[in-house]
């Protein structure tokens, strides 16, 4: 049985939707509609520990266009999901009793490790018995890292479940606005950033000891798509090439050192970059080339699903 549903994200730095016809026997989520803004819920909340007006202004205008949507493609539930900008927040509850204005249902302010749940069971469900998965070349166990605006959420598992999830604040945002100022950031900010992302991994390593162990790294969100379209040396943002495209080990850095050595103006000529990641695109890369450091892989598995499509799942019956 076929069963439509909504699903909304709202990141540190993108709110998105999903609205989509979902087969649970069949294991197959069919797109109606997928839609992404541009937001930064987060702006400044590392600074101030509150969400700002603008940033809140700019996240409900969005919001309201998905309502639209979501109305008129009439699903049968409708969930919406916030992380970390608003696990962080001192009025978290303004932004709720905003939501629930406008969309009819209350947001979801859930911890990061169901955060992290979602996002493994978006970016794996696929896998199991895919082709890739019968050729041998994504075998599990899984380490799935999310790259996200203000945490990065790391979640190990295979077929048979979850083994373990921890959350770290090593965002695409959060970095960005503690460490890369410069224009392009300065080696010494750099070193800063990578300093605190590092001593974030150790604290990943220490709780999920069997993270080495995995056989198959599968990075989601906009920083490591990005990466895969730079990679691929995409004429535009092309989502059917990038899903399941592979980033090598050796590529990660180059992409890395290159981005953080641009100008913004630079940046932002890059065919595939979304406006709103050009500020952050160069401490998102700088997270992924880290994780693949610390934890030896030989690469990335990129993956258009995530979270969103977790969400989705997890409204089926």
């Amino acid at each position: 049985m076929i069963r439509r549903v909504a699903a909304i994200d709202c990141g540190t730095n993108s709110i998105r939707l999903l609205i989509a016809d979902v087969d649970r026997q069949r294991t197959t989520l069919s797109d109606v509609a997928r839609e992404m803004r541009i937001v930064r819920l987060g702006e400044g909340v590392d600074r101030t520990g509150r969400l700002s007006s603008a940033a809140l202004d700019r996240t409900i205008g969005a919001l309201a266009e998905y309502a639209d949507l979501i109305a008129r493609a009439a699903p049968a539930a409708v969930r919406m999901v916030a992380t970390s900008a608003t696990r962080d927040a001192e009025n978290s509850l303004e932004f709720v009793d905003r939501v629930k204005e406008v969309l009819g249902v209350a947001p979801e302010v859930v911890t990061g490790d169901e955060e992290a749940l979602l996002s493994f069971t978006g970016a794996t469900r696929e896998l199991v018995g895919s082709a890739l998965a019968t050729a041998g070349s994504c075998p599990p166990p899984y380490l799935v890292t999310d790259i996200g605006g203000g945490s990065t959420e790391f979640v190990l598992g295979g077929p048979e479940g979850v083994s373990g999830a921890r959350s770290v604040d090593i965002g695409c945002v959060r970095m960005t606005e503690r460490h890369l100022h410069g224009d392009p950031p300065s080696a010494t900010e750099v070193a800063a950033a990578t300093a605190d992302i590092d001593s974030a991994l150790d604290v990943v390593a220490a709780s999920l000891p069997a993270a080495g162990q995995a056989r198959t790294l599968v990075g989601l969100a906009g920083s490591v798509t990005t990466v895969a379209g730079i990679v691929l040396g995409l004429d535009s943002y092309d989502a059917g090439r990038i899903h399941h495209s592979r980033i090598t080990a050796a590529q990660t850095p180059a992409v890395t050192n290159a981005l953080l050595r641009q100008t913004r103006a630079q940046r932002a000529a890059i065919a595939v970059m979304h406006p709103g990641r050009v500020d952050v695109i160069g401490a998102g890369a700088l997270v992924l080339d880290r994780i693949i450091t610390r934890f030896g892989f030989a690469g990335v598995l990129v993956s258009e699903h995530d979270i969103l499509d977790g969400i989705a799942w997890s409204l089926v019956p």
